[in-house]
């Protein structure tokens, strides 16, 4: 487990593919298990260690997910994700380039639970819920596409649903139209950035997730890693 950030309210640990950020049907050990280990055994802690989970990443993505060590921190940060004061980036690899380089995607999307899966449209209908995203190409090899995505709201598999939706779908991510499955499960989509106004200390944090070690990704951010 990869720690990114921790204070007495918050903890920030980058995620890897395959983990699953709170317990569900699988029985598998969720990563917010895993933090509260650790902070037992780091503080000492006696008894049970609170910790809250303000949002979630889905099991085969990568990147940044933050939990509250407080009740406080967790109920202002229910709000602050709610509101949308928490600005998220990520980074996603596509196959296919989307038509234009940069722009704004907006659909409707209606979540099937029994399937897992969001499908989009280009109008409202019954169910329905708005989605929309900012993108923009920041690097490419000869074969693959580079795309940061700025979340605007958060829906259920916003991004690979949008991005399956103008033909572009992330590597790897079968569910939503990749051709191949990525060899360690994984798709090739990172929650890359994460800014917001600390919610006790109001203080500014700014994070980054280090690149997954796998090659692609490692040749595609190589040379904006620092930008």
């Amino acid at each position: 487990m990869e720690v990114v950030y921790e204070d007495n309210h918050i903890i920030v640990v980058n995620k890897q593919s395959g983990e699953i950020v709170q317990g569900d049907k699988t029985g598998d050990l969720p990563l917010s298990d895993a933090v509260k280990a650790y902070i037992k055994e780091r503080y000492a802690k006696p008894g049970r260690v609170f910790l809250g989970v303000a949002h979630r990443l889905d099991r085969p993505v990568f990147g940044l997910v933050v939990f509250a060590r407080t009740s406080k921190a967790l109920s202002r940060l229910n709000n602050m994700f709610r509101d949308g004061e928490i600005r998220k980036i990520y980074w996603a690899i596509v196959k296919d380039a989307p038509a234009e380089p940069a722009g704004q995607l907006e659909h409707w999307l209606v979540r099937n639970e029994k399937q897992n899966k969001s499908y989009a449209y280009d109008h409202e209908v019954p169910r329905s819920k708005r989605a929309l995203l900012e993108y923009r190409e920041i690097a490419h090899t000869d074969r693959y596409h580079l795309l940061e995505v700025r979340l605007l709201t958060g829906r259920h598999h916003q991004i690979r649903c949008q991005l399956a939706a103008i033909g572009c779908p992330i590597k790897g991510d079968l569910k939503y139209g990749s051709r191949r499955s990525n060899p360690d499960g994984s798709i090739s989509l990172l929650a890359r950035e994460i800014e917001f106004v600390h919610p006790v200390s109001k203080e500014k944090i700014c994070l980054e997730a280090p690149l997954p070690a796998d090659t692609l990704w490692q040749a595609l951010g190589a040379g904006i890693a620092n930008r």
